[in-house]
């Protein structure tokens, strides 16, 4: 890889992992209701995509069905964790979208998983429910039960896509944005309250969390993304991509003071190894191992 090109993953990475951390601020620390956020944020995406809305792609129902569960449903269920489940702690639990990916590829493509894959995905399980995992059990935490909810829309949209031919990269953000902003706007006007108001109180830093969030993380960060992904192999792009959950946990720490033991470094470990091995296995599906990084993002 280029060294020009590696800088620029690095950056996209940073850029990912600082969202994470920010989406924490707004919705936890500045009270900013998540759905309200995740709908003003869709709708700047749509306003500056809008030029890649038409023609749309056939089928149109399930571009707007996987641009739904990879858009609106995954960042509602984000956001909504985040307001209890700590930056770090999501990162790590969203890695769950790749093994995830894997068993709906085997479902849904005829896809085969040999012991190495399988091996990671016993992993990532591993690690996540180590993160997950407190001295009585699991911890029944609703915002890490969100997040996992989160990590399996975003992968059941990646295999529909897989379906897909002829989506271009800034056409499907162009349909992620206008099809999410209407459900969002409708249950959050139903659901919450004094969003407005809330938007206000934050004032300008939350204007440039939403700048940020759309502009920078959707717009730029993506397109260079999928650039990356075009010039080079899925097995190389792909591992490097975890600098985006290391990040997020150093940022968590350093940022939102994101508590981080021993079991939070095991669980992670685990996790990140297991990822690391799925994405290394050579498969007619890695991209999509990549295209939910988002994942979070």
């Amino acid at each position: 890889m280029a060294l020009r090109d590696f800088v620029i993953l690095v950056l996209i990475c940073l850029v990912w992992a600082a969202n994470n951390i920010v989406s924490k601020i707004v919705v936890a620390h500045w009270d900013v209701p998540p759905l309200f956020y995740a709908a003003v944020r869709f709708m700047l995406v749509a306003l500056c995509t809008l030029p890649w809305l038409l023609p749309a792609p056939r089928p149109t129902w399930r571009l707007v069905l996987v641009a739904l569960l990879m858009g609106g449903g995954n960042f509602a269920l984000l956001f909504i964790g985040l307001k209890t489940a700590s930056p770090s702690a999501a990162a790590i639990v969203s890695q769950l979208g790749v093994p995830i990916t894997t068993v709906l590829s085997m479902l849904m493509l005829g896809e085969r998983v040999r012991w190495r894959r399988g091996l990671g995905i016993a992993l990532t399980l591993a690690g996540a429910m180590t993160v997950m995992w407190h001295g009585a059990g699991l911890e029944m935490s609703s915002g890490l039960w969100l997040v996992a909810a989160a990590a399996l829309a975003g992968s059941l949209g990646a295999v529909m896509m897989k379906q897909m031919d002829g989506v271009r990269p800034l056409q499907f953000q162009a349909w992620v944005g206008f099809t999410s902003i209407w459900p969002l706007a409708a249950v959050s006007a139903f659901i919450e309250q004094d969003q407005i108001p809330l938007a206000l109180a934050a004032g300008w830093p939350f204007v440039g969390a939403v700048a940020f969030s759309a502009l920078v993380v959707s717009v730029l960060a993506h397109t260079f993304y999928y650039g990356l992904i075009q010039r080079y192999e899925a097995t190389l792009i792909s591992p490097l991509t975890l600098m985006t959950p290391l990040a997020t946990i150093a940022m968590g720490v350093l940022i939102t003071h994101d508590h981080f033991d021993a079991r939070m470094a095991i669980g992670a470990t685990l996790a990140l190894v297991g990822v690391l091995i799925i994405a290394l296995r050579p498969n007619h599906v890695a991209p999509l191992l990549m295209a939910i990084r988002n994942r979070s993002q």
